[in-house]
């Protein structure tokens, strides 16, 4: 890796080796075109390091490789080493977990604490598909006496895959699990505002003894090797997590250039519903965490909460001491639970939402402001007295902002709760248990918790409805994304069986 790493320093781990490459046929290589752009450390907005760019050139070289692995042998090694290869890669993550936490949390700014689960479930993720490599079958059907059928699960080939910046390792582990356990190679590339974390894992993908052009591992902007991986004609598919925005031009990329399949991990405005029964002081504490966990960036943020009439001014009184007691500061802090937003063009974008708030007329009951002189830290925020119409109620603001409503039936709240054009996720806190089922199966979204919230486990299926997606992360399910089936029909006679 000479000339293509620097040194950083975290305060969790000193002084470390940080890749700053294109990761690609199992080395590290600089751009075709030279060019690197600025890695921003969002607690103190100085300057990490730069990394190399990945233009439209490095693009074709990436998925060349992941071709030539694939045609090579890749499509046909056996499901055991499969598996074998990515728990040799889960075991690595969790040898170095404080490294891989630290870093995640230098780039990103999440608080130590929760990059250290983020890592924990990386490698439970990757151990997860590394069982499931050699458990992948196809199936025999008899339809009549003359006629021998048999269905195959096969590869789709080389996979794209673009990964957003708020959980930069975990998409990393969601994305490559899956993929590589159902026999394809990938070309993954990082989110241009977080590339440090993915890059140190993939120093690990030659150590876990994954041949060449496996995996590849790229750093670029979106609208340029982003776009070249969406568009390319020998990519087979493409897997995106990020905006419903940029996912519509993803789609359209892969639709004009060679039809390649599209799974879709979209934006969210999740409902989270109180009722009168529930109880109050545990519905607060999941209510906090489901819109203030990851500073508020995430696609599944419970950042509308609808609270029954009978206790909605209690609720508000005890919601607004829990979210002034979260603790924003520095991530390596041990005690910080948020840390700063990702970047100067996230801070201001979640600035003007608050700002949009106050004007169109609703109560900000704590929060609204920017938290010190540096960094991008906003403080925790509240909004009450909303109506349904407000950008603030009706548009995905990826940060720690919450609009508050008033209910008064599960007929009503069922209504309020689907009025969006999302539907990733959502949430119902209640004691009576047929309350929890009617409104659970009446919500349109791809996950429901009851009684907590945010709680994503790499053995359940994680995706939307509505314009939050198309396709399912995790589980079995996300197997099918990188699957294809064959179907072969035999006809009985004596030229075969004689």
């Amino acid at each position: 890796m000479s000339g293509l790493s620097v040194k950083l320093k975290t305060p969790l781990t000193g002084e470390y080796d940080q890749p700053i490459g294109l990761f690609i046929n199992n080395e590290w290589v600089k751009g075709v075109d030279g060019k690197t752009f600025e890695v921003i450390n969002p607690t103190d907005e100085s300057v990490l390091c730069s990394v190399q760019e990945a233009t439209e050139k490095d693009v074709d070289l990436a998925v060349a490789a992941a071709r030539k692995a694939f045609e090579g042998g890749w499509r046909r090694e056996s499901p055991q080493k499969r598996g074998r290869l990515l728990s040799n890669l889960a075991d690595l993550f969790e040898k170095n977990l404080e490294l891989l936490a630290a870093v995640e949390s230098l780039d990103n700014g999440k608080s130590i604490t929760l990059a250290k689960g983020d890592i924990s479930n990386c490698a439970g993720c990757l151990r997860y598909y590394g069982g499931w490599a050699d458990k992948i079958e196809g199936k025999v059907v008899d339809t009549n006496a003359d006629t021998f059928n048999y269905i195959r699960k096969e590869p789709i080939g080389v996979c794209g895959q673009i990964i957003p910046w708020n959980f930069p390792l975990l998409m990393w582990a969601w994305k490559i699990g899956p993929a590589v356990a159902a026999g394809n190679c990938v070309v993954l590339k990082t989110a241009e505002q977080t590339p440090l974390s993915a890059l140190v894992a993939a120093t690990f993908v030659k150590e876990a003894g994954f041949p060449p052009g496996v995996i590849n591992i790229i750093s670029g902007i979106g609208k340029i090797a982003g776009a070249a991986l969406s568009s390319h004609m020998d990519v087979d598919k493409i897997a995106f997590t990020g905006s419903t925005i940029v996912g519509r031009q993803i789609m359209k990329a892969a639709a004009s250039s060679n039809l390649k399949k599209v799974t879709l991990e979209l934006g969210g405005k999740s409902p989270n519903i109180v009722f009168g029964d529930a109880d109050i002081d545990n519905a607060i504490s999941w209510v906090n965490f489901g819109i203030y966990y990851n500073h508020g960036q995430c696609c599944c943020a419970g950042s509308r909460i609808y609270v029954q009439d009978s206790i909605y001014d209690k609720f508000i009184q005890h919601f607004k001491a829990r979210a002034e007691a979260n603790q924003v500061g520095d991530p390596f802090h041990e005690n910080t639970f948020q840390g700063p937003q990702v970047s100067k063009l996230q801070f201001d974008r979640i600035m003007g939402y608050i700002e949009d708030g106050k004007k169109a007329g609703a109560t900000v009951e704590t929060g609204g402001k920017r938290v010190g002189d540096k960094g991008f830290f906003i403080a925790p925020t509240i909004f009450s007295n909303v109506t349904e119409d407000m950008s603030i109620v009706q548009e995905e603001i990826f940060g720690p902002v919450c609009s508050i409503s008033k209910f008064s039936t599960k007929e009503e709240v069922v209504k309020l709760a689907n009025n969006t054009s999302y539907g990733l996720a959502a949430a119902v806190h209640t004691s009576n248990l047929n309350t929890a089922l009617e409104v659970s199966n009446a919500l349109k979204a791809g996950t429901v918790w009851v009684n907590q919230y945010n709680m994503l486990h790499h053995q359940l299926p994680f995706g939307g409805f509505k314009q939050s997606g198309i396709g399912r992360e995790l589980g079995e399910a996300a197997l099918e994304n990188y699957l294809q089936t064959k179907t072969v029909s035999i006809r009985l006679g004596d030229a075969l069986f004689g």
